[in-house]
């Protein structure tokens, strides 16, 4: 007798200020309290600064500002620590602004897709309940990093 295998996976819900992305949970190391970056001022405005996790800097970016939208941090403002999946052995996490705590999802392979403009740094739109969720390019925000020089 063989065993039907099906391919859900569970996903993480993470609320931005202006939109919800969806990651597989596999892809977050941990959700942290909000602490304020260290940063230079002439870094871009997605840059949040270095916050430290485990005794190590990690970068924090604003996922809405780097879709050109403003940097909102309100009063659930939370980060997560993301597992980053470049390879670079200089960048192993990074830390993005979220508004509130991630809820998990389960989700199949049949994921509906749905048709809404998307920003440079999202692959799609997807239908999670009741909500739409964008499916963000973890690699696309490694190299906003490394481009920008901040890694």
């Amino acid at each position: 007798m063989h065993e039907h295998r099906s391919s859900n996976l569970t996903g993480l819900l993470l609320p931005l200020a202006d939109r919800n992305l969806i990651l597989p949970n596999v892809a977050v190391a941990e959700l942290i309290d909000y602490q304020p970056g260290a940063f230079d001022l002439d870094s871009p405005p997605w840059y949040l600064g270095r916050v430290t996790w485990r005794e190590r800097q990690i970068p924090l970016l604003s996922f809405e500002s780097a879709c050109g939208n403003k940097v909102v941090i309100g009063e659930r403002a939370r980060i997560v620590i993301l597992n980053a999946l470049g390879g670079r052995p200089e960048l192993k996490f990074i830390a993005l602004l979220v508004q509130g705590i991630p809820r998990s999802y389960k989700l199949d392979s049949q994921l509906s897709y749905v048709d809404v403009p998307l920003c440079s740094l999202e692959q799609a739109a997807v239908q999670v309940g009741e909500q739409v969720a964008k499916v963000p390019d973890l690699l696309a925000l490694e190299e906003l990093l490394v481009s920008a020089g901040l890694v």
